[in-house]
């Protein structure tokens, strides 16, 4: 089943986000699997807020990726050497993140 993985950024002053955003949405050619070595994030799409609703709690930009099941998703975030390296390089630029991750149609 599709795993769907919401990452939300608020980030600090004088960061370059453009850059941060631009190598958050590399990971999906970037990252490969353990076992075929080939990229297994089935898509990547990200942006800055552009809601009117007024509630994003200082959030300015959002990320969605998509993994073919849950093995791959917690491989991503626990083990994956490339997205953990991406991680330790935004330590110092990120105000608040927040992420969660959801099975569609499981409620």
């Amino acid at each position: 089943m599709t795993i769907v993985h919401i990452v939300l950024f608020q980030f600090k002053p004088q960061t370059a986000v453009q850059d941060v955003c631009r190598r958050m949405l590399a990971l999906k050619d970037q990252c490969m699997h353990p076992t075929t070595n080939k990229p297994y994030i089935k898509t990547s799409v990200g942006g800055k807020d552009n809601s009117p609703e007024g509630i994003q709690h200082g959030i300015t930009h959002g990320f969605v990726m998509e993994f073919e099941n849950i093995e791959d998703r917690d491989f991503y975030v626990t083990e994956d050497p490339v997205h953990q390296w991406f991680v330790k390089s935004i330590g110092d630029v990120i105000e608040k993140a927040q992420v969660i991750g959801f099975t569609p149609d499981v409620y």
